[in-house]
């Protein structure tokens, strides 16, 4: 039986409209995938364990977390409990085209997370690990996400990396770049959107970012931007050495409540899409899958999860969601 373990924070999500706050719900960027992934295999026939390694704190807000966690067929054996610190606090503004502007309240100085449960942790061959934004850059932490990225990956899991990185923390590049380029080398998938690579990098074109900063460590990519189309780039297995690059239009949406957790679900999605087709790492270099319609399928059953998600207020599909 396969794993998907999810490496990252967990947050309160509030959410505003109109200066008015309009819903609380449990989130953080790798939560809200393996939220909507511990749904969609509640009830699969050899469903993959669905594990997540984040911390919260001893208060009533993590309390409210892990009980989610829980409740929607997530374990919570590797959630490190913070007696010393608060649970995170995210404050997200919905503009009229109903995109999100954040304010964040986090101690990220004060991150910890719990020796033991670090190695308890066991990775298979092709496990799913999805990690990203702060968390898997945080210099607090690194040595447990470093410890945890390089067995994962020496196990021969795939690891799919959402950048996420957030304007918040420009100031925090020449601190965290090293961090970033290393989660890189380690991945078997890098995925982020043109304002991840605006900030982090000063380009937003698709192409560019992969070729000057992706290639040289990951070849298969993913760039995502809101509603316009979403690029990939892979290896080309009919040609060594040279790679594939598309781009796919991403449909139109009416009557859009919230695009928080947009991005979140689409990894979700493509997660869903491996599991469910059955593909192992050595299919990620294979014709069939970099090179064929295979990854359109998966960034077709990514965009199922990312649009659903968008019709509420929640950041997780709902529980009666099937792809």
């Amino acid at each position: 039986m396969r794993n998907i373990i999810g490496i990252g924070e967990t947050v309160l999500d509030i959410i505003f409209a109109g200066n008015q706050p309009q819903r609380a719900v449990p989130g953080g960027s790798t939560f809200n995938a393996m939220i909507s992934l511990g749904r969609v295999f509640a009830d699969a026939d050899e469903a993959p364990v669905v594990k997540m390694i984040t911390e919260t704190g001893d208060d009533h807000v993590g309390n409210i977390i892990t009980s989610f966690m829980q409740q929607n067929h997530v374990s919570t054996d590797l959630v490190t409990i913070n007696p010393s610190t608060q649970s995170h606090l995210s404050l997200a503004f919905l503009d009229s085209q109903h995109n999100a502007d954040y304010e964040f309240y986090k101690d990220h100085a004060s991150a910890k997370l719990n020796d033991s449960k670090i190695t308890e942790v066991q990775f298979k061959a092709d496990d799913v690990i999805l990690f990203g934004s702060f968390f898997a850059v945080n210099p607090v932490i690194r040595e447990h996400t470093r410890s945890l990225l390089t067995a994962a990956h020496e196990a021969g899991a795939i690891l799919y990396y959402d950048i996420n990185f957030r304007k918040s923390h420009i100031k925090d590049i020449p601190v965290i770049m090293g961090n970033l380029e290393e989660n890189l080398r380690l991945s078997s998938i890098v995925r982020g959107s043109a304002e991840d690579f605006g900030c982090l990098y000063g380009i937003s074109d698709p192409r560019e970012v992969y070729v000057k900063h992706i290639r040289p460590h990951c070849n298969l990519f993913i760039c995502t931007d809101g509603a316009g189309p979403v690029s990939i780039y892979a290896p080309n297995a009919a040609s060594p050495g040279t790679f594939i690059e598309a781009q796919i239009p991403v449909k139109h949406l009416d009557n859009v409540v919230s695009t928080i957790g947009a991005g979140d679900n689409f990894n979700a999605g493509f997660v869903y899409g491996l599991i469910k087709n059955n593909y192992h790492k050595v299919d990620l270099t294979a014709p069939t899958l970099s090179g064929g319609r295979g990854l359109f399928d998966l960034i077709a059953i990514a965009e199922r999860f990312s649009t659903h998600v968008c019709g509420s207020l929640d950041n997780y599909v709902d529980v009666s969601f099937r792809p």
